[in-house]
């Protein structure tokens, strides 16, 4: 019986053992980081190669799809014409004797893609903590829905009333003519952006389950409604609100997004990467 015993362990471990020979000798097994196939990397002497920036990843049966804005000194930010400006500078180099690079950073935290927590707009939660340390990542990953809006208005109750969103559905990106006239890729701030009316904020708040609002611009609030807008999205501290998403180029439907801030303990907003999964 022990021998039978010492058989199927043995048979067990051959197997897996050849499971995880297989997987390294695929080349898609451990794909690289950089986005490179093995050994294209290094050019001829000192020479490499740029590295491979993707907006979409192959990934098992399906497709990953960044929808993060990367961040460069032409990044937009509210109320700037230059964009955030130069927010990375190397403290130390290599080029000047040092063993190693290191960058420092300094940024808005609300340029570019980014998240609002309710410390935004309202001081009293900014003081209890409601900072984006708190923010509920069940809300931030999970199915989601991409709609596309009318194009020639603000969101409205109207619009909101016309995209005909069904009960139960928690996360919706919005995208609107915000993306068409490619407004996250100017550094100059442009005020005549497509938003949420205060009608159409509160149509959602009371008519809807959504406790994820994305939208393609810099604020989910028209500029004519900046604060009421928000005030009404964020006073429940149920909503999250992400703003400056890319969504070129995927089709309206159902996916799932992860979302994840950074956890930046007492700032009310934070740059977030944002991707979905079909």
């Amino acid at each position: 019986m022990r021998s039978v015993h010492i058989l199927l362990v043995f048979t067990e471990f051959l197997a897996i053992s050849l499971l995880s020979v297989a997987l390294l000798l695929s080349k898609d097994a451990y794909p690289s980081g950089y986005g490179d196939e093995p050994g294209s990397c290094v050019g001829s002497g000192d020479t490499i190669a740029s590295p491979l920036r993707r907006e979409v990843y192959e990934h098992d049966d399906g497709e990953i799809f960044d929808i993060t804005h990367r961040f460069t000194p032409h990044t937009p930010v509210g109320d700037s014409t230059e964009g955030i400006g130069r927010f990375l500078k190397l403290s130390m180099s290599m080029k000047n004797g040092s063993d190693y690079n290191l960058s420092e950073m300094k940024i808005i935290v609300h340029a570019g893609t980014h998240v609002d927590a309710p410390g935004h707009m309202y001081d009293n939660y900014f003081d209890a903590g409601y900072d984006v340390d708190t923010l509920d990542l069940r809300v931030l990953n999970g199915p989601a829905l991409l709609v596309d809006v009318p194009r020639d208005k603000n969101i409205t109750a109207e619009v909101m009333e016309s995209l005909n969103i069904p009960r139960g559905v928690k996360r919706v990106l919005f995208r609107t003519l915000n993306t068409d006239r490619r407004l996250m890729y100017k550094k100059e701030f442009d005020s005549s952006y497509v938003g949420f009316m205060k009608d159409g904020a509160q149509w959602l708040v009371d008519n809807t389950d959504i406790k994820l609002v994305g939208i393609d611009y810099l604020s989910v609030a028209a500029h004519d409604d900046v604060i009421t807008s928000h005030l009404v999205f964020l006073e429940s501290r149920e909503i999250i609100l992400v703003e400056g998403l890319k969504l070129d180029n995927v089709r309206p439907g159902i996916y799932t997004v992860h979302c994840l801030p950074l956890r930046l303990v007492g700032a009310e907003g934070s740059p977030i990467r944002c991707i979905l999964t079909k």
